[in-house]
């Protein structure tokens, strides 16, 4: 699994190369929650859509893959991460510390980016 070709980095010697096509029709899916679970050999990854004021979310994607690829996922994920602060600033992450606030709540009045 690979984060995607680095421009700054040359081939490491031995490595090899492997061409990646996305299909023209791929369609995106924005996510905004998800839900991990796993088995023995495998790790379940449904990433769901979940819009303030709608009576209920949905799952947009499902991806199963084996745990090693999902440890290197998660190496990706951070390197990227890390990658993006560096370059944009610190991810700033909510102050509230339920996750059934975090993402079940209705807007405040004063909450950022809410209307009045």
């Amino acid at each position: 699994m690979s984060n995607g070709p680095d421009p700054d980095q040359p081939d490491k010697p031995g490595q090899k190369k492997i061409a990646i096509e996305v299909p023209k029709d791929l369609d995106a899916s924005y996510a905004n929650l998800a839900f991990i679970t796993h088995t023995p050999a495998e790790i379940i990854l449904d990433f769901a859509q979940y819009l303030p004021r709608m009576p209920k979310g949905s799952i947009v994607s499902r991806i199963i893959m084996s745990p090693m690829h999902a440890k290197m996922l998660q190496m990706a994920l951070a390197q990227n991460l890390a990658n993006y602060e560096k370059k944009f600033g610190e991810i700033r992450m909510p102050q509230k510390t339920n996750l059934a606030d975090q993402f079940f709540r209705f807007g405040q009045k004063g909450d950022e980016g809410d209307e009045e």
